[in-house]
Formats: structure tokens, sequence, C-alpha cells
């Protein structure tokens, strides 16, 4: 069973959010993301400064399996991404929801965040896909 961190929101297509309290969320993808697609081998972070769309595509990532997108959850503006990343992009199998977080975002509608799904939600939604 895959780790689905309480504090956090989810979007169905498995990324993570963070509200870090500072007008900023942190993004990620789920441990069990990580999981389906395997070692990672490349990640393509977005600009700073992109303004993006929930649901857009943002992100690419590549593991020895398949490439991915990774879709923004949330509409903002990319103000930071995990530089770490484009050395070590292992750090998403590695902590899915710490030392891999890949990007930040600002200028997000608080109420857009309760449009995620909580852990229960996520979780549930992981049973019925397998």
């Amino acid at each position: 069973m895959s780790n689905v961190p309480a504090e956090l929101k989810y979007a169905k297509s498995h990324e993570w959010v963070r509200d870090n309290g500072d007008g900023t969320v942190t993004v990620g993808i789920s441990d069990h993301a990580q999981e389906q697609l395997g070692d990672l081998v490349f990640v393509e972070l977005p600009e700073i400064g992109r303004a993006v769309k929930a649901g857009e595509e943002c992100v690419v990532i590549e593991s020895v399996k398949a490439a991915a997108d990774v879709y923004s959850p949330l509409a903002g503006e990319v103000c930071e991404v995990n530089a770490n990343l484009e050395g070590a992009p292992e750090l998403i199998n590695g902590d899915a929801y710490g030392d891999g977080w890949i990007f930040r975002l600002t200028g997000v509608a608080a109420g857009d965040l309760a449009g995620l799904m909580d852990a229960d939600a996520y979780s549930a939604q992981l049973a019925a896909e397998e």
C-alpha cells in the first residue's frame, strides 16, 4: 500500500499539494505515482514565473519504463522549482513527499485547495484503481 500523508491534498492525476501557509503551495507526485513509473531518470521542470492553469501539463518525468506528464493541480504562478531534481531525479523515488517535491506555486485561490481530495478520498481512489 502506498504512503498517503494525511496533511496533504491530492489530485485525481496523482499530484500532491502541501499548503505552506505563506501564500505558496508545494507540488509533487504521490508515492503511488512514483512506484508506477519506476526508477526516474529525467525531470523537465517548468520555468519560474510561468502561469499555469489547473489541469495543465507543466512537467515531464521520464523513467526507465516511460515518460509521463505532471499536471498542475491548481492555477497559479510557478515561483520556485526543485533544481536538485535536474541532477538527481531519483529524489522523487526516495522521498516523494520531501526532497522529491517538484515545484511551488503562488497566487493560488484559497478556495481551489478545498476542491482537491483529502488523504481518505485519495486512498479510496487508489483502492478502486487496483
